[in-house]
């Protein structure tokens, strides 16, 4: 009679570990396996690091913080007696050395260890900083008749582990992942993960959902029995849950594969749904009450403010109209229309007492002086002390508004309309934030807590942009016209790009030249910038790590 193999049935657990809670993280890792049990699964399968949460930067140079979670991964082994088996992420330490680690939990012991081989650090990463490479063979566990290969994250962006799984006599490959969200991420995963599509070696792909800090975690977990083409995705993208995947091993195929499968969001739908869960994230694993913002009436602080609302409820976002005397009606009108269709507190402060006070008080050191750029800057710098004031008394987070446009030339005030503890638009450059803010106008984000169309009036999208600090003040008059800025500025700064390069693409050679000065000299600004969320291949911040003090010109 022939014998048929049961199916191995393992739990992906797709969750928001924060990152240093190590208690709240064993907490979420016990109810995935209270899930487990009660789908009848024999593995749960959590994200990388998730026992102290990624990254973690300098925290595991922290011993204690290593040895909790090292404690804490022992405690979850010893809970396993009964099953199910855990599969599951953590800092180790082994002989003084450091490692990026997957623990394979059985029988109320630790089974099995995989040490992280590929240490990324590149870009956003410094793995080699904190951790040693694992070495040895490969890590294949034998489990309810299947052979397990273990890998993570950056393992299987190069051939080298799995095929040494498989050599190895792996026939699945199990993969907790903590792979941040970027533009093209989807597309960079099925080109690397492609050159080992010939093993014909199934796996899982279970990866971390959530913001931390400048950084978004998509989820995206899936499986696949060969390509990653042919992926089944098994939570979807921005959501947090758990999938059931069956592995038949006589057959060696995860069964079920094209039913049901959760889809990827695109375009602007996946960079509004990140920017939402970034800012989100930030504010509740902060435990702030809600967020407060200056409501100009422009394009920037209005989709800051639909952002804010669609991640947090327009009950925790606070819109604050702080005109001065050169604030138009439009934006007066604009302002208040636009916190209404959100739903937002809205309130106005005029800052034209603090103004004409400072200037009483700065009258005699003046004296002789012209008014310039002085002026505008108070102005700035009066709406970014009353914004804290009502931080301060109320416990909202300031939220900032500028875009990637203003950052990369330094045309934000220091101190004044840069104050604010994070910035949802940081990594989008102006003309994005005028496409950006009309596909809201035209969808509603999944997950939204504002479940409304044309939450910004048509004429904040229109009219021409305005930092309205003096009369007639148009951005245009100190910046090239906003598609010719950007495109420039993505040759500099995304690109890397010669100067030659982008004067080949027929711009204007001192434009260029006097661009690629303003980056270089707003260095400084953009060190005392609050966080953003990361969107595109290189943000300020993590990404790109320029010299203050700087010489260089592309001569």
């Amino acid at each position: 009679m022939l014998h048929m193999s049961k199916n191995l049935r393992i739990l992906a657990a797709q969750l928001n570990p924060v990152v240093g809670d190590i208690a709240g993280n064993v907490v979420l890792a016990r109810r995935a396996v209270l899930e487990a049990k009660s789908r009848g699964a024999d593995l749960v399968v959590l994200s990388e690091h998730f026992i102290l949460g990624y990254p973690a930067e300098d925290l595991v140079l922290k011993p204690s913080a290593v040895d909790l979670s090292m404690a804490a991964i022992h405690a979850l082994a010893r809970e396993t007696a009964t099953g199910p088996a855990v599969l599951i992420g953590a800092p180790w330490r082994e002989d003084g050395v450091l490692y990026n680690s997957a623990l394979f939990l059985e029988g109320g012991e630790i089974r099995a260890r995989h040490d992280k081989r590929e240490l990324p650090n590149y870009g956003v990463f410094d793995e080699k900083r904190h951790y040693t490479p694992g070495t040895g063979p490969a890590v294949v566990v034998d489990f309810k008749g299947a052979r397990i290969g273990l890998a993570i994250c950056e393992d299987i962006w190069f051939e080298r582990v799995p095929r040494a799984a498989k050599a190895a006599g792996a026939d699945l490959l199990l993969v907790p992942n903590a792979s941040p969200w970027r533009r093209a991420i989807q597309t960079e995963r099925a080109s690397a993960f492609d050159k080992w599509a010939d093993l014909g070696l199934p796996y899982l792909f279970v990866n971390q959902m959530g913001g931390q800090d400048e950084l978004v975690f998509d989820g995206a977990s899936f499986a696949t029995n060969s390509t990653h083409g042919q992926r089944c995705g098994l939570v979807g993208q921005f959501e947090t849950g758990y999938a059931l995947v069956e592995f038949d091993p006589s057959t060696k195929q995860v069964t079920g594969l094209g039913q049901g499968c959760a889809a990827d969001l695109d375009g602007w739908a996946a960079e509004y749904r990140a920017a939402m869960q970034g800012l989100g994230d930030y504010v509740r694993k902060n435990r702030f009450p809600g967020v407060v913002l200056g409501m100009s009436g422009g394009i920037d602080s209005a989709l800051t403010a639909a952002i804010a609302a669609d991640a947090l409820g327009p009950d925790k976002v606070w819109c604050v109209m702080l005109p001065s005397k050169y604030t138009s009606t439009d934006s007066l009108e604009d302002a208040k229309a636009c916190a209404e269709a959100l739903g937002c507190k809205y309130d106005t402060i005029p800052i034209h007492p603090g103004v004409e006070a400072l200037g009483g008080m700065l009258a005699p050191a003046f004296a002789g002086r012209k008014a310039d750029i002085t002026e505008e800057n108070i102005q700035s710098r009066l709406r970014a002390v009353t914004l804290m004031a009502l931080s301060n008394k109320f416990g909202h987070m300031v939220v900032t508004t500028g875009n990637k446009s203003e950052m990369a030339v330094g045309y934000a005030t220091l101190y004044g309309d840069m104050c604010g503890g994070y910035n949802a638009l940081k990594d989008f450059y102006k003309t994005e934030v005028f496409e950006l803010t009309a596909w809201r106008n035209a969808n509603v984000p999944p997950g939204s807590l504002v479940p409304k169309l044309k939450v910004v009036p048509e004429r904040i999208i229109t009219k021409p942009p305005s930092a309205e600090l003096r009369d007639n003040q148009k951005d245009e008059d100190s910046l090239p016209p906003y598609p010719v800025l950007d495109d420039i500025l993505r040759g500099l700064v995304d690109l890397e790009e010669d100067v030659d390069a982008i004067l080949a693409r027929g711009h204007d050679a001192a434009t260029v030249r006097r661009i690629e000065h303003l980056v270089y000299l707003a260095e400084y600004k953009r060190r005392q910038a609050p966080p953003g969320v990361k969107v595109g291949g290189k943000n300020f911040g993590r990404d790109r790590r320029y010299p203050i003090t700087n010489r260089f010109r592309d001569d």
